[in-house]
């Protein structure tokens, strides 16, 4: 049979590990509860934070709200007007040199006027500046190979000769009608002009090329000759024609003139690399026919 006095206190202990139980689950449940309101609470304030960023932009984007947006500060009118003027020139000083320049090149034939020189070819190339519509400067550079007269060509005992004349010369052009594409012009200038007189007698030679290999011929070879270097001068006009563009705008002018040039050589008496004495009056004078394209 079991001792009233050990049931008892077996009993007791008993219930009072179940209230020890109950109170630590009660405890854990107290200390659990505002953690989760805490998160429920920032999810909370989170959501609210969003829900305002959002009504904010929309609000924002909303045309009525427009006006209240800081705007683009506005150029001021010297600044457009600055704007406008470098886009009309074309830019900077390169764009401007260029829609400046002026460049030639032709070839034609030559006239003689005075007895020195007969009939022959040139050939002209020249360079510069627009200064404005109607007048430009150009450096020119112009070959001339003429024939020697029979005359001289006796007297020196040769069977040949020929004449070359080169020259660097400063020479304004001026349009008449700028702005017409038919145009008529006037030019003339002056400059350096270097003569060379050569007499020539036919020598037996040797040509060779890539098809027949070397076979004999005959060549004109220099045995005598004197030159001179001097000023000179010319004056002529033209006709020129724009060509290029939808409406005949272009810068592209196609071109004829006619110049009448003066050589101041001087009078020489002379025996050519000892060949017979050969005697040529002073200035030469010839008139270049020239067709080319001028910019």
């Amino acid at each position: 049979m079991a001792n009233p006095c050990c049931e008892s206190f077996v009993r007791r202990i008993g219930m009072f590990g179940c209230v020890a139980f109950l109170a630590a689950g009660l405890a854990n449940a107290q200390s659990a509860a505002p953690s989760s309101a805490s998160s429920s609470s920032a999810s909370g304030n989170f959501a609210a934070q969003g829900e305002s960023s959002s009504l904010q932009i929309a609000e924002a984007a909303m045309p009525g709200d427009l006006a209240a947006l800081p705007s683009a500060p506005r150029p001021s009118i010297a600044a457009a007007s600055a704007g406008a003027a470098a886009a009309q020139s074309g830019g900077g000083w390169g764009s401007k040199l260029m829609s400046h320049y002026a460049l030639e090149f032709g070839g034609g034939f030559n006239a003689p006027v005075s007895n020195s020189v007969t009939y022959g070819g040139n050939f002209t190339v020249g360079g510069g500046v627009h200064i404005n519509p109607r007048l430009a400067v150009l450096l020119e550079y112009q070959f001339m190979d003429d024939k020697l007269p029979g005359k001289y060509i006796a007297e020196a005992g040769a069977q040949g000769g020929n004449v070359h004349i080169w020259s660097f010369t400063l020479d304004p052009v001026f349009d008449l009608f700028p702005k017409s594409t038919n145009d008529l012009y006037v030019t003339g200038g002056g400059g350096f002009y270097r003569k060379v007189t050569s007499f020539t007698d036919p020598t037996q030679t040797y040509y060779c090329d890539y098809f027949y290999g070397c076979y004999p011929g005959v060549a004109n070879q220099v045995v005598g000759h004197f030159s001179s270097n001097q000023g000179g001068w010319n004056f002529g006009g033209g006709y020129q024609h724009r060509i290029g563009g939808m409406y005949g705008e272009g810068r592209m002018k196609l071109f004829v003139e006619a110049r009448f040039v003066d050589v101041l050589t001087p009078a020489v008496t002379t025996q050519p690399n000892g060949l017979g004495t050969t005697t040529v009056a002073a200035d030469t004078k010839v008139i270049p026919v020239t067709l080319g394209l001028r910019w």
